[in-house]
């Protein structure tokens, strides 16, 4: 890492979690944090609040854009949904994986198509396998999951460092996002499957999320620099 922050590499494999209700303190924390973070998540709690201002807010600020709405619903509505996103300018786009192959193919569909026509680069789809405050999740879920992504044409995959494993096994070109990261010393709040950065970065991870490890702490641009010095 340089003076300024980290490497663009790490940068590229942070994503900042803004799970907050308003776009001004959203902003703040992004432009605070931007030093460590490439990428930045809204969440249903943000895109609620302000929408679509929320995507052009942060890709005018430098940041990739991963949308996490999870859309689980009939495949002609989440194709027509997911198409709207696309046109957006969003990187990166969470389609729940229990809504099956259909859903699936026709989400990731949707998604290209209205990159396509807004003349944007084609985003990526992420499958979310299992929530990783879902603790009584039945082993076999997981990697059915996983693979139901495969087939649905998903590029990548939204799991806890625990389903890494499963992630190589089954799906091994995805893309491996995980969540429920908690560095030393940091409450697990709801995340019961944690993991620390290193761990799921050793385990597999191409991408950490971040969330209240950093945008709660005490100083949160610290906070922000030893997870980015622990990747390194």
């Amino acid at each position: 890492m340089g003076d300024n922050g980290a490497s663009d590499d790490v940068k590229s494999r942070l994503a900042l979690a803004l799970d907050v209700d308003d776009l001004v303190a959203a902003n703040r924390l992004a432009r605070e944090l931007q030093p460590w973070f490439g990428v930045a998540k809204i969440g249903l709690e943000l895109y609620s609040a302000a929408g679509p201002d929320s995507i052009g807010a942060l890709r005018d600020l430098g940041y990739e854009v991963f949308l996490d709405l999870k859309l689980h619903d009939i495949p002609t509505t989440v194709n027509r949904a997911a198409r709207v996103l696309g046109a957006l300018g969003v990187d990166y786009l969470t389609l729940h994986a229990h809504g099956g192959v259909p859903m699936l193919k026709a989400g990731v569909d949707g998604l290209e198509e209205g990159a396509r026509n807004a003349g944007l680069e084609p985003p990526v789809a992420l499958a979310v396998t299992v929530l990783t405050s879902d603790d009584d999740a039945p082993s076999h879920i997981v990697p059915k999951r996983v693979r139901v992504a495969a087939e649905g044409g998903c590029g990548g995959l939204i799991l806890a460092a625990g389903d890494l494993k499963d992630a190589r096994e089954f799906a091994p070109r995805l893309r491996r996002v995980v969540a429920g990261i908690r560095p030393e010393g940091v409450p697990q709040h709801d995340q019961v499957r944690s993991a620390t950065p290193r761990q799921a970065i050793d385990q597999g991870a191409d991408m950490l999320v971040i969330g209240r490890a950093v945008t709660r702490a005490d100083q949160p641009a610290r906070a922000a620099e030893a997870i980015a010095a622990e990747i390194s």
